[in-house]
């Protein structure tokens, strides 16, 4: 197959985000297929920084087998460092019984955790405090992501003053950026950088409250028009979320999924300025846009697990995420650089306004 371009987009889900790991691990695969650049939110982040790690160490397939070392370590030190008998022996227990449901929520790892981070603040811990992603980071196989080689990389955070977002790019997407993006102001300590721009020390959360993924870095005139997304939150959830834990899923799905609806929404506005030839002599880019995703999957899980990073539910991650892919790929290899995979009138259709 000829030669094909593409831009990664990768959103963040914490554990989840071991199914974007499946994913790039198959899209490595495929020699014709050429990675551009990739923007990465909080677990996306992660991902996307090992991934650029490896691809601008190495050309050709010796940046693929780099890539893979470094996805391959990332989410092996997130298992370790996460790994606890009663997480494994919980895990081997789900999915429960129907009737059991509120019984496990109430007594899973994840529910106690959640309940100690509404009376504890990371802060609280002195100087005991550490952040384990940096550690991770900085003793991947192929550290070096914060340069010029290989696809460019963008690193989504979100200024805590200001509460708007911030893409950090080439020499500014650090290690510290990367915690950044990762950083749930509930587990972590707000990172503090630097701006170049002011001189002032920010503070920054997870860049998912603001770009899950930031999408608008892709849309530079040199990159090519196709963004492949990697879902992790399920766009759409049949049934009524009833017990507290379920409403507290879809109030997180929803939250941090919406940043993404309303870049697919402009994306779609612009698409119909196009079909309707009113964009002539503009310099606005027509993007195609894909995406690899298992909403099957992600029912079935919680957002709760997301925080519950075992050895077993990151494999179970990783092996979906290479299905997702070759199923992608095997579906819609064809249309890359060609047309769009997903249907944007059909996603919003119905979410206009009622009455007008």
């Amino acid at each position: 197959m000829d030669e094909k371009r593409i831009n990664l987009a990768l959103q963040g889900g914490g554990a989840h985000g071991a199914f974007s790991w499946g994913v790039l691990d198959r899209l490595l695969d495929e020699d014709w297929l050429t990675i551009s650049a990739i923007s990465g939110t909080s677990a996306g982040a992660l991902n996307a920084a090992a991934l650029k790690g490896g691809l601008a160490r190495h050309p050709g397939r010796a940046g693929r087998r780099a890539a893979r070392e470094n996805l391959d370590f990332l989410w092996a030190q997130v298992g370790q460092r996460s790994d606890n008998r009663l997480v494994r022996w919980m895990h081997s227990i789900f999915p429960a019984p129907q009737g059991m449901d509120r019984l496990t929520e109430l007594f899973s790892p994840a529910a106690w955790l959640d309940s100690l981070t509404r009376v504890f603040s990371p802060y609280d811990y002195g100087p005991f405090y550490v952040n384990p992603l940096g550690a991770v980071l900085r003793e991947l196989p192929h550290p070096d992501f914060s340069n010029d080689r290989g696809p460019r990389l963008f690193v989504a955070a979100t200024n805590v003053r200001t509460g708007r977002i911030r893409v950090f790019t080439r020499a500014a997407a650090t290690v510290d950026a990367v915690m950044a993006s990762a950083c749930l102001p509930t587990l972590f300590r707000a990172v503090e950088i630097c701006d170049p721009d002011t001189g002032a020390l920010e503070a920054f959360w997870d860049g998912g409250f603001t770009g899950n993924p930031a999408m608008f870095p892709l849309y530079d005139q040199s990159l090519p028009r196709d963004i492949v997304i990697v879902n992790i939150n399920p766009l759409l959830r049949d049934g009524i979320p009833r017990t507290p834990a379920q409403i507290a899923d879809r109030v997180n799905e929803v939250s941090f999924n919406a940043s993404l609806m309303a870049d697919l929404r402009a994306i779609n506005f612009v698409k119909r300025l196009f079909a309707e030839d009113r964009l002539q002599n503009r310099t606005m880019k027509n993007p195609l846009v894909h995406m690899i995703l298992d909403d099957v999957l992600m029912n079935d899980l919680t957002a709760r697990s997301k925080l519950m990073p075992a050895p077993g539910l990151l494999a179970r991650m990783k092996e979906a995420g290479q299905v997702a892919a070759d199923s992608f790929l095997a579906k819609h290899a064809d249309a890359l650089n060609r047309r769009d995979t997903v249907d944007l009138p059909a996603l919003f259709a119905g979410s206009g306004v009622i009455g007008a």
